[in-house]
């Protein structure tokens, strides 16, 4: 284990040192973060919990779940990364829908507060805050995933049962179940197909929570999320589903423009200076 991968931002000061958990060594998105702090990854086949130093650790993806409950225990501070809230389907500043943003977390999964940002980070993504859709018909629940779901020790089959189940007790509006697809399919049919004609969205902790609520259209999360200062985890109140003033949801998004980074800013520091920043 080199112990010297140090993340510095020289501009404040402050010195991270980090150990970069890359799979096999060859994530490219920790590999990118451990280049734009002058740092090294470590390959996962090689690292040892228990014989490092306690250091923060990055690390990527829901798999590795194991590490942060054991970080969450002992108290020991950790980076965790995956995909981005926004930016990643296609747009004026992302024609092709890469995966360009990546959220960067300490000490979890989601970003489930708010804390007052600047505009600045939102407004170059070119979203606006959308005025509330309150003509759906449908309630679409979104499917955890298999890691996800893995992570929080559920069963999907048993999880889509019991929700569905839940939802007709307070509603009779149709439902409609959208199944986590590949990337490429999730491109090419976009949540927002589903979006256009929901009355609500309800889902565990997925992404598309948050995508729905800067669509105009309500979310329940019925686990920790990013949308959760903006959305309800009530089922009962699904008929009357919460819509937040315009001026939090702002707060709230500018927020979460400052827990992702763009590929670029994760390989030339940016992402390092707003973490040490924040």
């Amino acid at each position: 284990m080199n112990y010297n991968n140090v993340c510095q931002n020289m501009n404040i000061g402050k010195i991270i040192k980090m150990i970069f958990l890359s799979k096999n060594g060859t994530d490219e998105y920790v590999n990118m973060f451990a280049d734009g702090c002058n740092a090294k990854p470590t390959s996962d086949k090689t690292f040892d919990y228990d014989t490092t130093a306690p250091q923060p650790i990055v690390l990527r993806g829901i798999l590795k779940h194991k590490i942060m409950k054991k970080c969450w225990e002992d108290k020991r501070d950790f980076y965790y990364m995956d995909s981005g809230y926004l930016g990643n389907y296609k747009s004026p500043i992302n024609p092709n829908g890469w995966k360009w943003f990546h959220r960067i977390v300490k000490n979890d999964l989601q970003h489930n507060t708010i804390i007052d940002r600047p505009s600045d980070r939102w407004e170059k993504l070119q979203y606006k805050i959308p005025k509330w859709k309150k003509d759906g018909r449908n309630i679409l629940v979104v499917m955890p995933s298999e890691k996800p779901a893995k992570f929080y020790n559920i069963d999907m089959n048993e999880w889509r049962e019991q929700t569905i189940s839940k939802i007709k007790e307070y509603t009779d509006r149709p439902i409609v179940v959208r199944e986590k697809a590949s990337r490429p399919e999730r491109i090419v049919k976009t949540i927002y197909n589903e979006l256009d004609n929901a009355h609500a969205v309800v889902t565990l902790q997925s992404i598309a929570a948050t995508e729905a609520v800067l669509y105009g259209v309500p979310a329940f999360g019925l686990a920790p999320n990013a949308s959760t200062p903006v959305a309800s985890n009530d089922i009962t109140k699904i008929e009357t589903p919460y819509y937040p003033d315009s001026d939090l949801v702002h707060k709230w998004a500018c927020h979460l423009a400052y827990g992702q980074y763009h590929i670029q800013e994760l390989y030339d520091g940016t992402a390092r200076r707003v973490l040490n920043e924040n």
